[in-house]
């Protein structure tokens, strides 16, 4: 197996760490730590899933910067929270590594940062590039701001899912809800919370779970949701375990970076079924290139297709299988 970025320019020479804890901030599960000192490293996280892993494999997990010698930016698909990471890293750092695919913006990154800050020391690699440099508050702009209440009239932050407009397939399946839904209901990936008013709006619900894996995204959705009948959960939506629910709607995510990835639409209807009443029901929006019909019938003995448009197709299923 290939050395990655990080481990090459260490190995090589060419990166020399400073004595100090290590902070690693965003990294998958995967991220290859192998070139860092356990004792020194931990994690700054805020993605559930990847939270667990990290945990489970004996490592401090933490939200929130901590002062340490050297910040590792693995840099997010999101333009605005990877900047803000950088942001962060230079003001409680002394040496900031950015480590990312170039498919997740890290060359973008690297001219911003070259811009401000001249030539920089890089490896490229394995689709992607690493770079490092002396901590410095040229990048202070880049700070992300406290959730802010956009034209659309909700609270969203940098790093969250649709953080600039309603998300249209959201919005479809909102409109599509029937007048009268199940008492006790759950929305699955619940992001900043939008799908929360039209399902708490119709008759008969006295109960909605909000689970969502984003730590930024259900900080939001605090904010925007006020109906004492709601609570929020900060879980993987395909492990979350619960009493029963009644109905559950849900707008799942599909891609790992910037590559589609349906297992994880097809990982979100398994857990709906899981996660249901005999009697209970799904209510689901999809992008319509995305095959999820053959998991929706292995998962409940009925499923029919309630509307859509040219980008989004509309599911109902109800009875899942067990």
């Amino acid at each position: 197996m290939s050395n990655s970025r990080l481990s090459t320019a260490i190995d090589d020479g060419l990166l020399t760490l400073p004595a100090g804890d290590i902070a690693l901030m965003r990294p998958s599960a995967s991220y290859d730590v192998s070139a860092l000192s356990r004792d020194d490293l931990q994690i700054v996280h805020g993605f559930y899933p990847d939270v667990a892993a990290w945990q489970g494999a004996g490592y401090p997990v933490r939200r929130v910067m901590p002062d340490v010698a050297v910040a590792i930016v693995v840099v997010p698909r999101a333009k605005a929270l990877a900047r803000a990471m950088v942001a962060d890293a230079c003001k409680t750092a002394q040496l900031v590594i950015v480590d990312g695919q170039k498919t997740d913006g890290v060359d973008s990154l690297f001219k911003a940062c070259r811009k401000s800050l001249g030539e920089l020391p890089s490896i490229t690699k394995g689709h992607g590039r690493i770079f490092w440099f002396a901590a410095k508050d040229a990048f202070a702009e880049w700070t992300a701001p406290p959730p802010e209440k956009g034209a659309h009239g909700y609270f969203t932050t940098a790093g969250v899912f649709s953080d600039g407009t309603v998300d249209a397939g959201s919005a479809l399946l909102a409109a599509a809800l029937p007048d009268r839904l199940p008492a006790r209901m759950a929305d699955l990936g619940a992001g900043w919370g939008y799908l929360t008013a039209p399902v708490l709006a119709r008759s008969g619900v006295t109960s909605l779970d909000l689970i969502e894996a984003e730590a930024l995204s259900l900080e939001c959705a605090r904010l925007n949701v006020s109906d004492p009948r709601a609570a929020f959960h900060w879980a993987d939506a395909t492990q979350f375990a619960a009493e029963p629910y009644d109905g559950i709607v849900m707008n799942p995510p599909f891609h790992a970076g910037r590559a589609s990835d349906p297992s994880l639409g097809r990982s979100f209807i398994q857990s709906a079924a899981r996660l249901l009443a005999p009697h209970g029901k799904l209510w689901m929006v999809a992008n319509r290139h995305l095959p999820y019909e053959t998991t929706l019938t292995e998962c409940f003995r009925n499923v029919e297709t309630i509307g859509g448009n040219g980008a989004f197709k509309l599911f109902h299923a109800n009875r899942p299988k067990r």
